[in-house]
């Protein structure tokens, strides 16, 4: 237990350290830690912390037992004082610990706030430099901007005369299809009375070369 908590201490010493001088290792560490706060993170967090804490009250209940117990005894056994230094060390190794958690997720809270400030601080300067730029060119800009939009309602214009034309044109067409159309139909007509006709004068044919032919049987 004493040697699991040295390790963690070391650990957590080792990182506060990281965290507090701008190596390449600090970017690793925040990395770390920021995936340590998403998901289930802060819950295995918060319970390994709790877990931490009934633990330290119990030592520190130990040690209360044990001085108790001397009070009654006049004087602290051998036996009585190794526990009592075993409980105390892991008591305070085990509330380092937590303080150095706590100004772990300190630092790194803080540092996560300065890159943000940092980066709106740089990103007001730039648009500060920005503004002072687009005011001190803001004429030419302004005369670029007008000549842009006069080429571009010449353009449009020029646009506008082709599809006019392109619409007459298409105009032209479909009076000269539909004339074209009324032609054919009239002629469609005009070849329907004389299919008429034709027919009608072939059937009076058949029946005179039908009855002339009657005639001559009877005879």
């Amino acid at each position: 237990m004493i040697q699991l908590l040295f390790s963690v201490l070391g650990l957590e010493v080792a990182l506060v350290l990281v965290l507090l001088f701008k190596t390449p290792l600090r970017k690793v560490a925040i990395l770390g830690l920021d995936r340590l706060k998403r998901g289930r993170g802060p819950v295995m967090v918060k319970t390994v912390a709790a877990t931490v804490m009934v633990v330290l009250g119990s030592s520190g209940y130990s040690i209360f037992k044990i001085h108790d117990r001397s009070n009654e005894m006049g004087q602290l056994t051998p036996t009585d004082q190794v526990l009592a230094s075993r409980h105390l060390l892991e008591a305070s190794l085990m509330g380092y610990s937590l303080f150095l958690a706590l100004v772990i997720d300190r630092l790194h809270h803080y540092i996560r706030e300065l890159r943000s400030l940092r980066k709106s601080m740089e990103v007001a300067t730039k648009l500060n430099r920005a503004m002072e730029d687009a005011k001190s060119g803001s004429v030419e800009s302004q005369e670029k901007e007008i000549t842009g939009l006069k080429e571009e309602i010449e353009k449009l214009k020029s646009q506008l005369h082709t599809k006019e034309e392109e619409v007459k044109s298409a105009e032209a067409s479909s009076v000269a299809l539909r004339k074209q159309s009324e032609g054919l139909l009239l002629e469609y007509d005009r070849l329907l009375e004389d299919n008429q006709h034709l027919r009608s004068q072939i059937q009076s044919i058949d029946l005179k070369l039908s009855h002339s032919d009657g005639n001559k049987k009877d005879t």
